[in-house]
């Protein structure tokens, strides 16, 4: 029965999709707590680029997860899962709900397939693959991949070269592949995420998808105006960091860190960032199309305009999402 299992709400979607408002406005209406699922904002000092919510957003609606890394530490999946794991039982302990919002997909994936048991990174071997990509480029890398790990390999853009580089490692470090080493976790799993709770995941995004690259253009042109450049250089004056880690390497941030190094204007550093941030919606898009229905749980899409591309309004669109939260409660 739904009703005896605790509820955890997912709100998630393209960035600039209207997550961060849809979130902070259901908060107005029921018990939840705000858990961020989002790899750049974890980060501390990294607020523009990453579309933070404001110091006046986070007083009305304090979001757990957020400026709890400096930039110079990597946070991984594993990372997440355990500290989305503790928020939610605390949120359920206060009498709460927690509602986990954001974009990363791969977040909410290892929340609900669970991780399997991976080898430890190796420098060595990272390092060769990094040296093949820039050789023959990345989608090289994901042919390699194809070969020894197909599964893995379809859910990974040959252009991505993190995961790539990731999943590649773990077969040369270990002899095992992605999708075996997750095979061996599923196998002594007892309780996946999707049995333990009331799960109601909901995807906001635009019928349109021109809508979406016009918000995407828009918000990265008052990131600028706002001072994205400034707060890079602010990164880049550290001294510490460098282009290869996961913060910079988020979108808008490794733009800027072209920019700043010389590699790109100004004017090529906007267009590269508006079109790196259109391909992570995109891919955002293509997860959630794909995403399968776990045991006990439905994807409910709450589109945010009319098929003729007229926008909803906010008032329509809360009460489409507090609809989908009060049937899954029935």
């Amino acid at each position: 029965m739904a009703g005896s299992r605790p509820k955890v709400i997912f709100l998630m979607g393209p960035t600039a999709s209207g997550k961060t408002d849809l979130a902070i406005a259901l908060r107005q209406h029921l018990p939840v707590e705000l858990i961020s699922v989002d790899s750049a904002l974890v980060y501390r000092g990294m607020d523009i680029g990453s579309a933070k919510p404001t110091a006046e957003e986070l007083a009305l609606a304090p979001h757990k997860l957020i400026n709890i890394r400096d930039p110079s530490e990597p946070y991984s999946a594993a990372d997440f899962c355990a500290d989305a794991e503790r928020e939610i039982a605390a949120i359920h302990a206060q009498g709460k709900i927690p509602l986990l919002v954001g974009g990363t997909m791969l977040y909410f994936k290892a929340l609900l397939d669970g991780l399997a048991e991976m080898p430890e990174a190796d420098p060595a071997i990272r390092a060769q693959i990094e040296r093949d990509a820039e050789q023959f480029g990345w989608p090289f890398i994901h042919q390699q991949l194809v070969e020894v790990d197909p599964a893995i390999a379809a859910e990974i853009h040959p252009n991505h070269s993190q995961r790539l580089s990731r999943a590649l490692e773990v077969y040369r470090a270990s002899g095992k592949t992605m999708s075996e080493l997750r095979r061996l976790q599923a196998q002594n799993m007892t309780a996946p995420f999707s049995e333990r709770f009331n799960l109601v995941q909901i995807a906001i995004a635009p019928h349109v998808r021109a809508l979406l690259h016009e918000r995407i253009e828009l918000r990265f042109s008052k990131m600028v105006s706002a001072g994205l450049i400034e707060e890079v250089q602010s990164l880049y004056n550290r001294g510490d960091l460098h282009a290869d880690l996961p913060a910079i390497r988020a979108v808008g941030y490794r733009q800027g860190w072209d920019f700043i190094e010389g590699r790109l204007s100004q004017e090529e550093m906007i267009e590269r960032g508006v079109i790196a941030t259109r391909q992570l919606a995109k891919r955002q898009l293509t997860w959630l199309r794909g995403w399968q229905n776990y045991p006990n749980t439905h994807l409910n899409w709450l589109y945010t305009d009319s098929d003729a591309g007229k926008s909803l309004s906010k008032e329509e669109i809360v009460r489409c999402a507090l609809n989908f939260i009060e049937v899954a409660t029935i």
